[in-house]
C-alpha cells in the first residue's frame, strides 16, 4: 500500500505542478528576481525612423486565396517605413487562386514551388531567399495589430535576444462558441506564462502566429519537423540567445469551427511536442544552463510527456486505494475526481446541445487537451515522414 500511496502523490504532484504550481512558483522567482535585480532596462527605438532596420514580413500560406485581401489590407495598416518593409509570401504547394491574388500587390515577393512538402519546408525556402535581418513571421489567417512591427524591432535592440515572441489573441464569432472560448482562456493563461518566463531568463519558445529572428541565426529545419515555429526559436535558446515576450505585438484569429476542428491541432501540438522534446532533448540537462533547464522541463515537457499519463493514472490509483481502505483523505479526493469529471462531462454535453456553462467548458476543455496528447502520440507514429497536416478550419 505504501508504494501505492507514493505513485499516487506523485501523480498528484506532478499535475498540479504542471498546470498550477509552476504558474505559481514563476511568480514568486519573478517576484524575487525584481527584488534583487530590479526591472529589466527597456530599450528604445531611433527618434529617427532613418535608423530603423529593414525588416522583411514573411506569411507562409497553402490555398489561402479567402484571406489574401483581408492579410494584405491589415499588411498596408501597419505602422512601419513602407520602404523598409518587404513583404513575402511563400506559397509551396497552393493549388487555388492565392498567387493570382497576390499579384495585385506590387510590394509582395512571392516565393513558390509547384510541390507542397508542407510549413517547415516553405520556411527553409522563403527564408533563403531573404536579405533583410530581422524577419517577422506571421499566419495569413491572423491580423496584426498596427504597432507591432516597431514593438518587435525595440525588443531587438537588446543583443541577447534571438528570437521575439508576439502574442496570440483568440476571438469568437458569436458567445458561446466553445473551441474558441476555451482556446482562448488557455492563451491568456499561457499568455501569462509566457511573459513571467521571458522576464526570469527566456520565453519557452514561440507561436508561428507571430514571431520575428535574426536572419543570421536561422538554420533550416528537418522538413518533417510538425512544430516549426517552436524548433525554430528553441533551437535559439540552445545556441545561447534568450526569446522575448512582447504583449504589445498580437495576432487576432478566430478559434476553430468546432471542438472536432480544434482536436486536429492539438493532436498535431502534442505530436510535435513530442518529437521536439526527443530533438532537443540535450535542453532537459542542468549543465551548462540551468534556468533553461528548468523552464523548459516545467512549462513544455512535462505537459506533452509524463503529465497526461499521471492525470490518467489518478483515476486507478485512487480507486484501487479506496477499495485498500488506505483513509479518508483518498475518499475525499475520490469525491472531487468524480466532480470534476462530473463537470467536464457536463460541459461535453452541453457543446453537444450548443449551450454555454463557462464553469463546465473549463474541465471538459482541459480534459480535451490532454485526450490529445494521446492522440498525438499515434499522430506522431503515422507522420514520420513529412510534415504536411491537415488544417483545421477556423469558425
Amino acid at each position: 500500500m505504501t508504494t501505492l500511496k507514493i505513485i499516487f502523490w506523485a501523480c498528484l504532484i506532478i499535475v498540479f505542478y504542471t498546470y498550477l504550481g509552476y504558474g505559481m512558483l514563476l511568480w514568486l522567482l519573478v517576484k524575487l528576481k525584481r527584488i534583487i535585480k530590479g526591472r529589466a532596462v527597456e530599450y528604445g527605438l531611433p527618434d529617427d525612423d532613418a535608423q530603423l532596420p529593414h525588416v522583411t514580413f514573411l506569411v507562409c500560406a497553402y490555398n489561402e486565396q479567402d484571406v489574401v485581401d483581408m492579410k494584405m489590407k491589415n499588411t498596408l495598416e501597419l505602422d512601419y517605413p513602407k520602404e523598409k518593409l518587404h513583404v513575402m509570401w511563400v506559397t509551396d504547394g497552393s493549388t487555388d487562386e492565392t498567387n493570382t491574388y497576390l499579384q495585385a500587390y506590387d510590394c509582395v515577393e512571392v516565393v513558390f514551388s509547384p510541390e507542397r512538402k508542407g510549413k517547415t519546408a516553405a520556411l527553409n525556402h522563403g527564408i533563403s531567399q531573404v536579405k533583410t535581418d530581422i524577419i517577422i513571421m506571421t499566419d495569413a489567417n491572423t491580423l496584426v495589430n498596427k504597432e507591432a512591427l516597431r514593438e518587435i524591432v525595440r525588443c531587438f535592440q537588446d543583443p541577447q535576444v534571438g528570437c521575439v515572441a508576439g502574442e496570440k489573441r483568440v476571438m469568437a464569432h458569436h458567445e458561446g462558441q466553445t473551441a474558441a472560448e476555451g482556446e482562448g482562456l488557455y492563451w491568456r493563461y499561457e499568455s501569462t506564462l509566457k511573459r513571467l518566463d521571458s522576464e526570469l531568463y527566456s520565453t519557452m519558445g514561440a507561436a508561428g502566429e507571430l514571431n520575428a529572428i535574426r536572419t543570421k541565426l536561422y538554420t533550416p529545419m528537418p522538413e518533417n519537423a510538425l512544430l516549426d515555429d517552436f524548433v525554430m526559436s528553441m533551437r535559439m535558446v540552445e545556441a545561447g540567445y534568450r526569446i522575448a515576450y512582447t504583449p504589445n505585438a498580437y495576432a487576432m484569429e478566430y478559434g476553430s469551427a468546432d471542438l472536432h476542428e480544434e482536436s486536429k491541432r492539438k493532436r498535431r501540438i502534442a505530436a510535435g511536442g513530442l518529437q521536439s522534446v526527443w530533438w532537443l532533448r540535450r535542453m532537459i540537462l542542468p549543465y551548462p544552463h540551468f534556468t533553461v533547464a528548468f523552464q523548459f522541463v516545467s512549462h513544455r515537457v512535462l505537459r506533452w510527456t509524463i503529465t497526461p499519463i499521471a492525470l490518467l493514472a489518478l483515476i486507478p490509483l485512487n480507486v484501487i486505494l479506496l477499495f485498500m481502505n488506505a483513509g479518508p483523505i483518498y475518499t475525499l479526493l475520490w469525491i472531487l475526481q468524480l466532480l470534476f469529471y462530473g463537470a467536464a462531462f457536463g460541459g461535453y454535453w452541453m457543446e453537444q446541445h450548443n449551450k454555454k456553462n463557462k464553469w463546465l467548458y473549463v474541465p471538459y476543455y482541459f480534459l480535451f487537451m490532454n485526450f490529445n496528447v494521446f492522440r498525438g502520440m499515434h499522430y506522431l507514429r503515422t507522420h514520420q515522414g513529412g510534415g504536411t497536416w491537415e488544417k483545421a478550419r477556423r469558425a
